[in-house]
């Protein structure tokens, strides 16, 4: 290699780490990132798949920097998603700065005390936390910020996407800006994602309250994928006659699971908490009735960090099989190793997951990138028309089409009026200086890159709120502090975190913690948790502990049903699937049939031309073929807009398919007054009532009823979605 390689621009010690591990060459988006690090003073996207040596990219050229000119504070912070992804890349780093003068420090609820002084103590090299610890030093430690982050050199933020379009995203944003200030630095920022569609809104999030632009590093190419998807027909479960069929069909998809996964290296992935336990629950009672090893694990957010740590060391390191049952706590960057199988039980709502847990798998050179979905739906020939279409193998089919074929993910949506945050940093900032004028917290507030679409009106609103509701109080100077219902919100450990969350109890066999549960049974009670069942010996509310012990009979579980919103594109697809008569290679033999029997049905029926379908009797089927929050849009617009209007006695909503109306009218008429009047209105908040104000964020309940009427018009409805997917409906689309 010759001396102006990028290789021999790294610092040396990266240099030894690269032939340690035997690396013959720098990736494509490694030498790219460099360039960028280390010839421009940009930020910078990385959109790479998983595997592909994003973090090497962006520490590789940022840590050369820093070896050269050492930083008199911490140097890169580092923001990620989840505690066990910091902890995960935590061991990455302290492998390559093991021969550096550079140490590396981690940040969360799970961290001693004693290490978190440490870096207080002497502020340097890499700092790697989760927003809710970073608020926490924002707001309770302002006077500390100068010295921890005075020369921040850069700031990495992993798995980007998952941050862009949630009020947690924002307050990132709000915490970059306000850090910068505190500190009087300007760090470069780094993103980093493998699920990335629309890059240029992602490169203005990313930039938000800057104005240095953002190179993105994207390495074209892509991997061999395998991909099946099986389908199991499930009899009519209040069916008593079916009972018994009901019972066969639910054993040979359990041995199916089972048979597919129980020797290899695998995760199987659930929508939801209730199914990844109830899933291997049931994996193990197979493995006890064969004798069989019991290889089996869960891994949500309710199990206790020790079991989740054993369940990702025997994927990654243990020797032989090994089975996990994850919602989307594995969906994200944490190295699992070479794993052989990557299972979805159902089908994800979003093409973004589809390629998060698709990447779960195929992670080493040259391996196939692989996805067996498992499809278990209602098959009843008797039930209404809609009912009967196999919604799950459509949703699987369409998120396989859409990115395989078309390479499409959802574009981020970034919420225009986030109130529930507005109120929160405003809180958090309040708290950080002590006391401030109400213009000078209003200029440090509606200044953060998240609050640019808010009016000073609105902020003299919400300000007039909190003073009357004893959120914030008034000295005698005139100044504003917290006040006493401020100080019970933002006193509390669980305010940094401004995503939904709800108190826990922690669930103990014996001293051996099992995990956490929101819903507290009674003594005697049966529940499964960590893939096993349990019963409470003893509830201590006063120390919010449950104790168990192991337990034999009916599984329950304490979780409610999970969903998940969709894109109109998946949608439209969806239908597009029925319209076509295109034949799928991965398509299992019993789901290319029963996708053929609903294309049949379609055909007959007209189930994918019409807005407005007859039900029989006075009811009607309304199929409108739009996402999620379009369907919710005309929801309302039935609801409040044209109920009375036709004297509807019942709309039934099975989002996002369709509804169930009926009333005096028919499918003609309702159709026309839909589409006019979705035409006729100007503005989404014509769909709430007069003293409707619906919350959309976690601390919405503490800010004024009319600024909670603008944010959910604003980012819980669209209007303008709907129309357009009623206008394309019309024109065939």
């Amino acid at each position: 290699m010759s001396a102006d390689h990028p290789f021999y621009r790294l610092a040396p010690f990266i240099q030894e780490y690269i032939y340690r591990n035997g690396w013959e060459e720098l990736r494509e988006v490694q030498v790219e990132a460099g360039r960028v690090v280390l010839d421009t003073s940009h930020h910078m996207l990385i959109a790479s798949g998983t595997a592909s040596g994003k973090t090497e990219a962006a520490f590789f050229p940022a840590l050369t920097l820093l070896d050269r000119e050492p930083s008199r504070s911490v140097g890169i912070l580092y923001i990620g998603p989840l505690k066990a992804l910091i902890n995960d890349q935590f061991q990455r780093l302290e492998g390559l700065l093991r021969d550096a003068h550079i140490p590396v420090w981690h940040w969360h609820g799970d961290v001693p005390q004693s290490e978190k002084t440490k870096v207080m103590r002497n502020p340097s090299g890499v700092l790697q936390i989760t927003p809710e610890s970073l608020e926490g030093l924002l707001m309770n430690r302002p006077n500390a910020i100068p010295a921890l982050f005075g020369d921040l050199r850069f700031i990495v933020i992993d798995e980007v996407h998952a941050f862009m379009g949630a009020d947690r995203g924002a307050q990132v944003l709000s915490q970059l800006e306000r850090l910068s200030r505190m500190a009087g630095c300007s760090p470069r920022r780094i993103g980093l994602s493998a699920t990335l569609g629309d890059y240029e809104s992602v490169k203005s999030w990313l930039a938000g309250g800057t104005h240095t632009p953002v190179d993105l590093v994207s390495p074209q190419g892509g991997r061999k994928l395998r991909l099946s998807i099986e389908n199991f027909a499930m009899p009519d479960a209040r069916d008593e006659r079916q009972a018994e069929a009901l019972e066969n069909a639910k054993k040979s998809y359990n041995n199916f699971i089972y048979d597919h996964t129980h020797l290899k290296k695998a995760l199987v992935f659930t929508n939801s908490r209730t199914v990844a336990e109830t899933t291997i629950l049931e994996m193990r009672r197979i493995a006890a009735q064969r004798e069989q090893p019991d290889v089996f694990h869960v891994h949500h957010g309710s199990i206790s960090a020790m079991l989740r740590e054993e369940a990702e060391a025997a994927l990654r390191e243990g020797y032989g099989p090994a089975v996990a049952a994850a919602t989307l706590t594995l969906e994200l960057g944490i190295d699992l190793g070479s794993l052989e199988r990557v299972m979805q039980l159902g089908a994800p709502y979003s093409c973004a997951s589809f390629v998060q847990r698709l990447g779960r798998s195929g992670r080493r050179e040259g391996a196939v990138a692989e996805m067996m979905f498992v499809c278990a739906e209602e098959d009843d020939e008797e039930a209404q028309l809609p009912a009967r279409m196999p919604w799950t193998l459509l949703r699987a089919i369409a998120v396989c089409e859409l990115y395989v074929k078309e390479k499409w993910i959802e574009p981020q949506v970034v919420r225009k009026l986030p109130l529930g945050l507005l109120y929160h940093q405003t809180m958090s900032v309040l708290r950080s200086f002590g006391e401030a004028e109400a213009s000078e917290l209003a200029r440090s507030v509606l200044t953060l890159p998240p609050f640019a679409n808010f009016t000073t009106d609105q902020y003299r609103e919400l300000l007039e709120y909190l003073l009357a509701t004893d959120h914030i109080e008034q000295t005698e100077e005139g100044n504003l502090i917290v006040g006493l219902m401020g100080e019970r919100v933002s006193g509390h450990y669980r305010f940094y975190a401004v995503f939904q969350d709800e108190e826990e109890h922690s669930v103990y066999d014996g001293s051996e913690e099992i995990g956490s549960i929101t819903t507290v049974p009674p003594a005697g009670y049966c529940f499964s948790l960590a893939g096993r069942l349990w019963k409470v010996e003893e509830v201590d509310n006063r120390h919010k502990a449950v104790y168990v012990k192991h337990a034999k009979g009916k599984v329950d579980t304490l979780w409610l049903g999970a969903g998940g919103d969709m894109h109109t594109r998946i949608v439209r697809k969806m239908r597009d699937i029925l319209r076509e008569s295109t034949l799928y290679p991965y398509l299992a033999p019993n789901a290319a049939a029963r996708l053929e029997r609903a294309r049949r049905l379609s055909r007959e029926t007209g189930l994918t031309e019409r807005l407005v379908l007859p039900a029989g009797g006075d009811s009607l089927f309304v199929m409108p073929w739009v996402g999620s929050r379009e369907f919710r849009t005309l929801e309302r617009l039935l609801k409040n807009n044209l109920s009375q209007q036709l004297s509807l006695r019942s709309i039934v909503p099975m989002e996002p398919h369709y509804m169930v109306v009926a009333g005096r009218t028919d499918a003609a008429e309702l159709e026309h007054l839909i589409v006019s009047e979705s035409e006729r209105m100007e503005d989404s908040i014509a769909l709430l009532d007069e003293f409707e104000a619906p919350y959309l964020g976690k601390y919405d309940e503490f800010t004024p009823p009319a600024l909670i009427r603008a944010a959910f018009a604003a980012d819980g409805l669209d209007l303008d979605g709907l129309r357009r997917g009623l206008r394309e409906a019309k024109l065939g689309m």
